[in-house]
């Protein structure tokens, strides 16, 4: 045989041979790389079945959570409660009903005033529009001036207080008002200052319909000293000043023909001012006309502090006029009457085991409304009994309350409305109880 032909033969054969053993140990190889992928696979068919119930809890305990807290705000549910309005970022700390009960506006700790529109208590959604206070206060009172298109914001800074009158602008005649978006209220005047560094402590206003009262709104702005100023609604004039003269300051109102200004304070008197009108409508003059003593205090070691009232205003079977001053002093109660300046008086003591911190009066003045933390209570000021009680109106404590003057649209019904303000950033609108009803 040729040598050469033997040398390729060899060549040939162990060219095969490598060849043979590098594809079988190829082959090998991969083989054994696909023993070793399948081999986890019997650990971990457990761990596949492990991981849906791990995801399958959390879808399960996802969706059920708004029906959990629907079910505890059902606990905390109260027959009279009929909605709550939302919206607000910070605490609520004052609001008020325009006179016409269709708006209500709202103070709030975030800068902003809200101005709710009831077009029905029972509605899912209620529009509002917004008022930013100017930057560095914060809104701390708000009332209506003479109709729900303006409206006086207190506004609390770090110099102290400030009053705007905010106003809603009437459209351009002949323009489109269905096309034209609605200016934002513009303000008409502003004071600064207006307590010093004092701070506002309550903002009432009332309609001067007595005597030769020209009808416009008088405001009273108290502050936490002891002066309380009264301004008018529309132009932002100062009407009168009153020093309480009792080293502080609780609050203050005006009764709703506008007649009379009443202030608590630090002591246990009760101080009334009458506003005296000029033939043109002005206002003349505020004098002193009357101080209620005789409260007394649970604790004698420290004087008694009277720190809630309200006036009650409606016309007897004589024609002429019953005021009723509520004062409520540390946790003895006393209703003060008098008939025009009669000095005569009763007390009801035992409605609340507690102090009263906020209370407002109805429109009919025979449910009396009042507060302690997050309790809200009705009451009867005819008997004194308790009407119904919801032990946590809010979950936290309430700082306002105020009655509506009218009754509000309720589904095809009407109702009397009771709206309170809260630090648990809400506001609820609530029915008046039947004037029948007993919780003892």
């Amino acid at each position: 045989m040729d040598p050469i032909l033997g040398v390729l033969a060899l060549s040939i054969v162990l060219g095969a041979l490598i060849a043979f053993v590098f594809f079988k140990s190829y082959v090998l190889k991969q083989k054994s790389q696909v023993q070793a992928t399948a081999k986890p696979e019997p650990p971990s068919d457990p761990k596949k079945p492990s991981k849906p119930p791990q995801r399958v809890p959390k879808k399960f305990h996802s969706k059920p959570q708004p029906h959990l807290s629907d079910q505890d705000q059902s606990k905390r549910h109260h027959p009279l409660d009929l909605n709550t309005l939302k919206g607000h970022s910070d605490s609520v700390t004052g609001l008020c009903f325009s006179s016409d009960a269709h708006s209500l506006a709202t103070a709030c700790a975030d800068g902003v005033v809200r101005v709710f529109k009831l077009d029905d208590a029972s509605s899912k959604s209620f529009k509002f529009f917004r008022i930013n206070v100017p930057i560095g206060g914060h809104a701390v009172a708000v009332v209506f001036s003479d109709d729900s298109s303006s409206i006086v914001v207190a506004s609390q800074t770090v110099t102290g207080c400030s009053l705007y009158m905010y106003e809603e602008e009437n459209p351009k005649k002949g323009s489109d008002e269905s096309n034209q978006q609605k200016p934002p209220p513009q303000v008409k005047w502003e004071h600064h200052k207006i307590h010093d560094k004092q701070a506002i402590l309550t903002l009432t206003g009332a309609t001067s319909s007595y005597g030769t009262g020209d009808g416009s709104t008088i405001v009273a702005s108290c502050s936490e000293g002891t002066d309380i100023l009264l301004w008018h609604g529309r132009t932002g004039k100062v009407l009168g000043h009153v020093d309480t003269n009792q080293l502080k300051n609780t609050m203050a109102t005006i009764s709703p023909n506008g007649r009379f200004v009443t202030a608590a304070a630090f002591t246990a008197d009760v101080k009334i001012w009458e506003i005296i009108y000029a033939k043109d409508g002005s206002v003349k003059e505020v004098t002193n006309v009357m101080q209620l003593k005789g409260h007394k205090a649970c604790n004698s070691t420290h004087s008694p502090k009277a720190y809630v009232l309200s006036f009650i205003v409606f016309t007897s079977f004589l024609s002429y006029q019953i005021f009723a001053i509520l004062s409520v002093i540390e946790c003895s109660d006393l209703v003060m009457l008098f008939s025009e300046l009669g000095a005569n008086y009763y007390s009801i003591q035992g409605w609340y085991n507690k102090d009263l911190e906020h209370q407002c009066v109805s429109p009919n003045g025979k449910i009396l409304a009042a507060t302690h933390g997050p309790t809200l209570q009705w009451l009867c000021l005819e008997t004194g009994k308790v009407l119904d009680t919801a032990e946590k109106a809010h979950d936290d404590d309430i700082t306002w309350i105020s009655w509506s003057p009218k009754p509000i649209p309720l589904g095809n019904g009407q109702v009397v409305v009771l709206a309170t303000a809260s630090v648990d950033k809400k506001v609820k609108l609530w029915a008046a109880p039947s004037e029948d009803s007993n919780s003892n």
